[in-house]
C-alpha cells in the first residue's frame, strides 16, 4: 500500500480566489501593445506560466523570428499591474482551505504548491496569505524549463518535498492545465476543484481521479478513497481517466 506523502496544490483559482484579476492584468497589458487575443483564449491559458503565455500571443502576431523584445515589455506591464493590485487589494484565502491545511499537517501529510506566477508574485501571494512557512516547496514557473501541462512543476515539488514516488501525491488545480500536468506526470490522485474560472463541464473534458467543489471537501474525499483500500483508489483512478467523469 502506498500512503499518501505529498499533496500539491495549485494557488489561485484553488487555494485563494480568482477574482478574475490575472486575466484583467492579461488584457490590459496586451491591449496597451496593440496585441491580439479574445477573452476565451486567455481563459484557456489559465495555469500556464506567465511569460508564455504573453510569448504566444506576441509571437502569434509579429511571428516567431521576432518580437522577443515586445514580448518582455508586455510582460513588465502585465507584472507591474498584477503586482499592484495584490498589493492594493490583498488576497483572498477559499474558504475551508486553511482548515484542510491543517487536517492535511495534523495527519503528518506534507503539502506543496505549484503555480505558473512567477517567483515573486508566487511569494507574494503566499505571504499576504499569511502561508509562507506551511509548505515543503513552492514551485512556480520561475523554476522549470516549461510550465504546465508538462509536469516538471510537480517533480521539482516532490524534489523539495524529498518525495520519490508518484504513486504517493495528490495533485489539485482549478484549470485544465493542472489536471493535464498531474496526468503527464503520473501522479495517484489528479482533483480538479470548481472555484476557478472554468466550470464542470469543461474539467470533465479532461483526465482526473474526481472533482471536488472545493479545496475544502479535500478532507472528506480522501477519507472515503485514497486513504482507504489502495486497489480501490487506484482503480478509481483508472476509471476516473479513461471515462472523464466528475
Amino acid at each position: 500500500m502506498h500512503a499518501i506523502k505529498l499533496v500539491i496544490f495549485d494557488l489561485a483559482g484553488t487555494i485563494v480566489e480568482d477574482r478574475g484579476e490575472v486575466l484583467s492584468a492579461f488584457a490590459t497589458a496586451l491591449d496597451k501593445h496593440g496585441i491580439s487575443y479574445t477573452a476565451a483564449e486567455l481563459k484557456e491559458w489559465k495555469g500556464a506560466s506567465k511569460l508564455e503565455v504573453i510569448r504566444h500571443f506576441v509571437q502569434r502576431q509579429a511571428g516567431r523570428d521576432g518580437g522577443e523584445s515586445a514580448v518582455f515589455a508586455v510582460f513588465a506591464d502585465f507584472r507591474s499591474g498584477l503586482e499592484n493590485h495584490y498589493r492594493d487589494g490583498g488576497v483572498f484565502p477559499i474558504p475551508g482551505a486553511a482548515e484542510t491545511f491543517q487536517w492535511l499537517r495534523d495527519r503528518g501529510i506534507p503539502m506543496a504548491t505549484t503555480s505558473g506566477f512567477y517567483r515573486e508574485i508566487s511569494d507574494l501571494i503566499l505571504e499576504l496569505a499569511g502561508w509562507q512557512d506551511i509548505f515543503a516547496a513552492c514551485i512556480t514557473s520561475s523554476d522549470v524549463p516549461m510550465g504546465r501541462p508538462a509536469p516538471y512543476m510537480i517533480f521539482r515539488a516532490m524534489e523539495g518535498a524529498g518525495i520519490t514516488s508518484v504513486r504517493e501525491v495528490i495533485n489539485v488545480g482549478d484549470t485544465p492545465l493542472d489536471l493535464q500536468a498531474g496526468t503527464n506526470a503520473g501522479v495517484r490522485e489528479v482533483v480538479g476543484v470548481l472555484t476557478g474560472l472554468h466550470g464542470k463541464e469543461r474539467l470533465q473534458r479532461e483526465p482526473h481521479t474526481v472533482l471536488l467543489p472545493s479545496v475544502a471537501d479535500l478532507p472528506g474525499w480522501m477519507e472515503g478513497s485514497c486513504l482507504g483500500d489502495h486497489d480501490t483508489a487506484t482503480a478509481g483512478l483508472a476509471r476516473g481517466r479513461a471515462r472523464h467523469t466528475g
